[in-house]
């Protein structure tokens, strides 16, 4: 596909962040402020960095990001920002759950921007979009504190209207939307989710 370099690639080239799709969390983070000043913040699929970079500043120096993708990824932490503890693991496999506690038993945060190769067929790469945001919200009610915020990217089809019910049967206020950031013709949204309501009794 080609990459157009519109407005939002040329800006993240020059705040010198690897990846346009900073500004779609950085639009959500200003609505929401799900992110908050020594919040722990676990990113899936964190390639190229630059939730993780940006979640990092949010959070500070007292907080931790840790940035788990299949693909290796290596930035340097901003000046004042978070440590980022970058994980080269596939989210599928279960021995991830372990990997990341060894580093943070849970956290206040879960974000995704993740998204499957597409094919080009509409139903197929919707399909394998909802096996991977399935998969996020799997592991946030693994790892999320309580009362913690959920941000996993979806492509919209004929399914998702049951995987945000899904989403609303566990969090206290659920919001889709469609950052300005985003291409026009993109069938992406992000499924933004605050007040986890974890298990009683439920062990981290």
């Amino acid at each position: 596909m080609r990459k157009v370099k519109d407005f939002y690639y040329k800006k993240a080239k020059k705040d010198k962040y690897p990846a346009r799709s900073i500004y779609k969390l950085e639009e959500a983070q200003r609505k929401y402020q799900f992110m908050k000043r020594g919040d722990s913040v676990l990113d899936l699929g964190c390639c190229p960095g630059s939730w993780s970079l940006y979640a990092s500043e949010v959070v500070g120096e007292t907080g931790v990001v840790v940035g788990v993708d299949i693909q290796e990824t290596k930035q340097v932490s901003r000046h004042g920002g978070a440590e980022i503890h970058w994980l080269q693991h596939d989210i599928m496999d279960p021995d991830m759950v372990p990997l990341v506690r060894k580093i943070r038993p849970a956290f206040r945060v879960l974000v995704s921007d993740l998204a499957p190769k597409t094919t080009g067929n509409r139903w197929t790469d919707h399909q394998q979009s909802l096996r991977l945001t399935r998969r996020t919200l799997q592991l946030a009610r693994i790892l999320l504190l309580d009362k913690g915020a959920y941000i996993c990217k979806a492509f919209q089809g004929e399914d998702f209207p049951e995987f945000v019910d899904e989403v609303k049967s566990c969090f206290d206020q659920v919001k889709v939307i469609k950052p300005q950031s985003s291409r026009t013709e993109s069938r992406e949204v992000f499924v933004v989710a605050l007040g986890y309501r974890r298990p009683p009794g439920q062990v981290s």
